[in-house]
């Protein structure tokens, strides 16, 4: 039987698997380094934390469904999935990666890959002839996030893969903001599928974990030896929490998403906003895309203020929304691109990008709308 997505979340499409009997409902938490051996020669399945945990596999076996994929691998952090997957490349190869980057992302590339002799070179990725113009020789990856962090820029995710397939290079997605529940990404052409869970996964702001998905075995089984070589792995407790958060993912999702549509429709109206990014307003430039390869659009919305001291009174004033750098989460969470998740961009590059002082960005949580816009409102006054 095959399970719609609401139910996925909280089952996965199939069974546990079998380690204990006494039917708990909640997936236990199993809180330790090591496991002893029935004898020599002889392994119970799990040998040492690092390698494997049955929490970290449950909340792996769900991942993996949810991302019609065959593989899910856990991570501490999102960051950590990123730097494992990126050492599957060598020196010389070439990368071609969205502009718009989370910028974390960006300094992995800039202060790790590149110092070990990887190549980069960053396009809009919207625009497939800039994509297609900037493929060479070396090229072995696209790397992706739509929409983007945190101008929300839309990539045609199944275009883009045509292009990587026509070149014999993979495509990594980073599917963060939409979440499985939104957009699979697997399902359109993508090689790799990057989480951090850190976020909507989790969705409570209080642990953080990553994930890489992938239908491919080789990129499985080596990303797989990386986490056991360098150690980055989820801890039980961490997985237990994503697996918990993951539950309430599709009802979540939802209200986010509801709340996000609204939020965005009275910033548009309000004299000192100029300008509202959210790819559910149907006068996003991707919003046909998104049409296409999305179930939905997501609770995350950047927009512009008319100066830096309306932005700064914004973050000063707000109250139930918090001034705080993450997103994902039940709160609503205001953030300073400029100042915060992008203060490692280069400012050429953070202007161009039309991240400047007017900026911010806004996780839309799950409260009541009403009071959200109230708070907005009095902040903007």
């Amino acid at each position: 039987m095959s399970y719609q997505i609401d139910t996925v979340c909280i089952h996965g499409q199939g069974s546990r698997k079998a380690i204990e009997t006494t039917g708990a409902i909640s997936f236990p938490i199993y809180q330790t380094a090591a496991y002893a051996h029935p004898g020599v020669g002889r392994s119970t399945g799990y040998d040492y934390n690092r390698v494997q945990n049955p929490t970290r596999q449950e909340v792996e076996r769900i991942v993996t469904d949810l991302e019609h994929g065959t593989d899910a691998v856990g991570f501490a952090t999102g960051m950590a999935a990123v730097n494992a997957f990126m050492e599957l490349f060598a020196p010389g190869d070439h990368v071609v990666a969205t502009d718009d980057l989370y910028g974390g992302v960006i300094r992995q590339f800039r202060k790790v890959n590149e110092k070990n002799g990887m190549q980069f070179t960053y396009v809009d990725t919207s625009d497939l002839a800039a994509v297609e113009k900037a493929m060479q020789e070396n090229t072995k990856l696209i790397y992706l996030e739509t929409p983007t962090n945190p101008m929300m820029q839309v990539t045609d995710i199944r275009a883009v893969s045509e292009i990587a397939q026509k070149h014999g290079c993979l495509l990594a997605v980073d599917n963060t903001f939409l979440t499985p529940y939104f957009q699979t990404p697997l399902d359109l052409g993508a090689d790799v599928v990057i989480h951090s869970a850190t976020k909507y996964l989790e969705g409570h702001n209080d642990t953080l974990g990553g994930f890489l998905v992938t239908n491919n075995e080789q990129i499985a089984e080596r990303v797989r030896e990386m986490v056991k070589t360098t150690g980055a792995c989820l801890a039980p407790f961490d997985a237990w929490l994503i697996l918990r958060g993951i539950k309430t993912l599709s009802v979540r999702m939802e209200k986010h998403q509801e709340n996000a549509l609204a939020i965005a429709r009275w910033l548009q109206k309000h004299p000192r906003v100029k300008h509202v990014y959210y790819a559910g307003l149907t006068g996003h430039p991707g919003y046909a895309v998104s049409q296409r390869q999305c179930r939905g659009y997501g609770g995350m919305l950047t927009f512009h203020v008319d100066s830096q001291e309306t932005a700064h009174r914004v973050l000063e004033r707000v109250r139930l929304i918090k001034f705080a750098e993450s997103l994902g989460g039940t709160e609503s969470l205001m953030t300073y691109p400029f100042t915060q998740t992008h203060a490692d961009v280069p400012d050429e590059k953070r202007r161009a990008n039309g991240i400047d002082e007017t900026t911010l960005r806004m996780s839309v949580g799950i409260e009541n709308v009403n009071d959200l816009i109230a708070d907005l409102e009095q902040a903007l006054a």
